[in-house]
Formats: structure tokens, sequence, C-alpha cells
């Protein structure tokens, strides 16, 4: 079993990049003519995303310019949640939490995949919100990752730990 080769396929986020996009959002925000007296803002609330705007469309267009920012920084927007916009007072929230870690469902799902579609003699083990697959050859696991990659997940995956 020593020869093994292994990977895990997890989803985590780099909080400092989406840290990164959310302050370049913020100052086009700022500085946008189209923004300008419509009280649009984006900024941190604890571990959620909190944009402000004085009307459904702006804050939906605030959405748009925090997305392209992150697309920019290689962040997968299937790692953001985001919700509707609501009315609060005169203005529009629309609240965004980042999805951290595979889900048992999600987890299950990408070792099924594994089991199903993989190569022969290709192991999938869930430990915790990661899946771990190996199997005795190289080829087999970068065949795994290519078919994780085209598989239609709802989770942005990373594959680490690859020896």
């Amino acid at each position: 079993m020593a020869s093994d080769s292994s990977f895990d396929v997890v989803s985590k986020v780099d909080r400092q990049e989406v840290d990164n996009a959310l302050n370049q959002a913020a100052k086009e925000i700022s500085q946008r003519y189209d923004f300008k007296g419509v009280g649009a803002s984006i900024a941190w609330s604890g571990d959620m995303i909190v944009m402000l705007a004085n009307s459904e469309e702006r804050v939906k267009a605030v959405l748009d310019v925090f997305q392209t920012k992150l697309v920019k920084r290689g962040i997968s927007l299937k790692a953001i949640d985001t919700g509707e916009p609501k009315a609060s007072g005169k203005e529009y929230r629309l609240e965004a939490t980042l999805r951290q870690g595979l889900s048992s469902e999600n987890a299950k799902a990408i070792s099924k995949l594994v089991r199903d579609e993989g190569p022969k003699g290709v192991k999938a083990t869930i430990t915790g919100d990661e899946v771990r697959v190996s199997s005795k050859s190289r080829n087999d696991l970068q065949a795994v990752i290519a078919l994780l990659k085209e598989a239609d997940l709802d989770v942005a995956l990373q594959f680490v730990n690859y020896r």
C-alpha cells in the first residue's frame, strides 16, 4: 500500500483573495458614476458579505461588480451563496456567504462518481469535509481529476496533497 498515490478533493476558499476582491469592488463602486447618490456599498459583516443600495437593480449591479472581481482573482462563483435582495427601510440589502468544506451529500456524490465512472482500481474515501482519492497509477488519478473538473457539481473543488 505504500506505493499508492493519492490526492484530496476539498472545497476551500482563500479568504484573503475574497477580501481583496471585495476591496477592489468597494473601490470601483465608490468611483463609478452610475453608483453616485444611490448609497451603494459592499462590506464584511462577520462572515457574511453585505451589499446595500437604494434599489433592487443597483444592489444586483453591486453583486455583479463583486462577482467580476472574484472571477478575475480565480475564485469560483460556486463558492459564494447569494440570497435575494430584501428591502429594509429605504434601501435594499443583499447578503452573500462563503461556502467552505464539502457537505456530506457532495462528498457522497463525488465518491459515487469516482466509483462509477472513474478508472478501475481507484478508491475514494470520505474523511470529514474532504474526499481522499487513491490509486496505484498516477495516470488514473489524473483521469479522476479531469472527470471531476468536467462533472457539473454545485460546489467549487480544489485538488490538494497530490503525492
